[in-house]
């Protein structure tokens, strides 16, 4: 099971690839992803990496939270899990009351 981390500080011209690259060095990468703006396409200055187990996960955390990456000092820490975030969404769209 892949153990999820949560990279923010991003430079917006940090590639999935080069996170890939910086975080193999503390273990086996599962999966690495920048995020991007669906309309922009530009990076939303963070992104997502997956460590093969948790004492990886670990080391990557301990190794890499305040590194200096592409002129930016990185925040690394476990994910949270999906459902910790916001409310609901409001779209103004019909039928909603205000």
């Amino acid at each position: 099971m892949a153990h999820k981390l949560f990279i923010g500080s991003l430079s917006f011209s940090t590639s999935t690839e080069r996170l890939r690259e910086l975080f193999a060095e503390a273990g086996a990468v599962e999966s690495a992803a920048v995020v991007v703006d669906r309309d922009t396409g530009r990076s939303r200055g963070f992104g997502f990496v997956e460590m093969a187990t948790a004492e990886e996960a670990d080391q990557a955390v301990a190794r890499f939270n305040g590194h200096e990456l592409d002129g930016r000092q990185l925040k690394v820490e476990l994910a949270k899990g999906t459902g910790t975030g916001g409310g609901p969404r409001r779209t103004g769209g019909r039928g909603e009351r205000w």
